[in-house]
């Protein structure tokens, strides 16, 4: 990287940052787009940030909340997490398309300052690149008394909101803002759809492995009631604020780890394995994302929406299971994610040479990620949007090939951060060039869609259900997974809630 001396000076509506320039490129970190919540402000919603006299340096990023789970990233104790980073081609034109990234990792981590997201390539296409940091977790997401529920959500609409006050500062045209986000980024990007402060804060939207985890306001209750059971407290904001921030999110991490020693409880929450997301509550979040656009009560956008053809192949790598699945293993995935109440004699009779391990990562990939994808282009549609989709059939030939095209194995190909440790990590260094090709065209779909709403392939609709297949050798067919989508085709994603049984 070259850099130049002297750093670009932008007035914000809060004072003047300074940041630094990157191979031609302006790059700023860490501004504030609300103020740290601590003290008072902690499990309050974001409130605005404080002004400032003089100039601030914009060079360092803020440091990510609390992070739980068995990876997460180093975490300084410094409480300034809301915080934001934007890196520009120009910031002295105008107009220039702005793309939001907001982070996933499960609700429970998520870091923006992460190297895969690395926004050069996505810069140097003529887009302004917005990524951010927002509460995670018990801060973002645990329902307290005395809180208001989804905080994180708040977090996300308070940075749109800074967005739409400076992005023309730095080169950027508010009216054409597209959110980004895969995983739990994309499912608080379906939560943003329907929720009434963030209308009019963006107009498009790109959504990678939308999750299907959204808990009903029983479920929630009865999480936050165990996380604070854990250290001796009532489940409130009052009690739970007298507790370090890093003490509860181990305590979370704690909690995970113990879901899956009483399904029975804990129901589809435990085979998932994290206790936290987005909340049903009936004000933030007043219903599911699907249930609110085919109900009319939300207006659909300009969507690009896809999927991993091995969401859960991850997972199950990731927890040492490859091989291991014995039929009692299939038999309890299908009992709580097959959508009732023949769900399960379907997947058998769809997939009958299936081994256990298959249909439990058929049908959990199906109903985590996969269905809620196509339901919210559907549901989209339904609400007047123009959805595009595609699902990434692409496998890693690392680790002997285990992975397959598994979660999140997208996001280093649209950022095209093949160099980042990532990257390395999944696509081998140097990458193939049936990889580079993939990836050239992913970017070039999310420049594109970001600039005009048209991502270069034809539209979803419920007559073709056209479906860009991104491949060694990439084309556009009907929809890959028809015997998946035939099982779910009237069964939309439903709240977790008490109990065991899929929705």
């Amino acid at each position: 990287m070259s850099y130049r001396a002297g750093g670009p000076r932008i007035p914000t509506t809060e004072g003047v940052v300074e940041g630094r320039w990157r191979t031609g490129l302006a790059e700023f970190r860490g501004i504030a787009y609300a103020r740290p919540p601590v003290g008072e402000l902690r499990f309050a919603a974001p409130a605005a940030p404080s002004r400032w006299e003089g100039t601030r340096r914009a060079t360092e990023f803020g440091p990510p909340p609390p992070q739980s789970g068995p990876v997460q990233a180093e975490s300084a104790r410094d409480a300034d997490w809301l915080t934001l980073n934007v890196c520009t081609p120009d910031p002295g034109v105008a107009g220039l398309p702005v793309l939001v990234w907001i982070p996933g990792g499960a609700y429970i981590t998520a870091v923006g300052s992460d190297p895969t997201y690395d926004p050069a390539g996505l810069c140097e296409a003529g887009l302004v690149v917005v990524s951010l940091n927002y509460r995670v977790g018990v801060e973002g997401f645990a329902l307290l008394d005395g809180a208001p529920p989804n905080r994180g959500l708040l977090d996300q609409v308070a940075a749109l909101g800074w967005v739409q006050r400076n992005i023309a500062r730095f080169g950027g045209d508010p009216a054409r803002v597209t959110v980004a986000g895969q995983s739990a980024g994309a499912g608080s990007i379906a939560a943003l759809l329907t929720m009434e402060p963030a209308r009019g804060l963006f107009r498009r939207a790109i959504t990678h492995s939308v999750p299907g985890n959204y808990c009903s306001r029983a479920l929630a209750e009865q999480v936050a009631a165990a996380l604070a059971d854990r250290r001796g407290r009532a489940p409130t904001s009052t009690a739970l604020s007298e507790v370090d921030p890093w003490r509860l999110a181990d305590e979370l991490t704690a909690l995970n780890a113990d879901l899956s020693a009483d399904r029975e409880h804990w129901g589809r929450l435990a085979q998932v394995g994290v206790a936290a997301c987005p909340v049903v509550d009936g004000d933030v979040l007043s219903e599911t994302p699907w249930s609110a656009l085919t109900g009319g009560r939300a207006s659909g956008v300009e969507l690009l929406v896809g999927h991993t053809r091995d969401e859960f192949r991850l997972f199950t790598v990731m927890a040492g299971r490859v091989g291991t699945f014995t039929d009692q293993d299939a038999h309890t995935a299908l009992d709580l994610f097959a959508p009732p109440p023949d769900g399960a004699d379907a997947y058998r009779a769809a997939f009958p040479r299936a081994t256990p391990e298959e249909l439990l990562e058929t049908v959990s990939s199906d109903a985590l990620f996969r269905m809620p994808s196509l339901h919210l282009a559907r549901a989209n549609a339904v609400a007047g949007g123009t959805s595009f989709l595609f699902e990434l059939c692409l496998a890693s030939r690392t680790f002997g090939g285990v992975l397959g095209a598994c979660h999140s194995l997208d996001v280093s190909l649209a950022f095209g951060t093949l160099d980042s440790p990532t990257g390395r990590q999944v696509f081998g260094d140097p990458p193939s060039p049936e990889v580079l090709r993939v990836s050239q065209e992913l970017q070039q779909a999310w420049a594109r869609f970001a600039a005009t709403g048209d991502p270069g392939w034809a539209a979803h609709r419920p007559d073709q259900r056209l479906t860009r297949v991104l491949d060694a050798r990439s084309r556009t067919t009907p929809y890959p997974e028809e015997a998946s989508r035939q099982i779910w085709e009237d069964h939309t994603p439903a709240r977790f809630d008490i109990g065991t049984s899929s929705a």
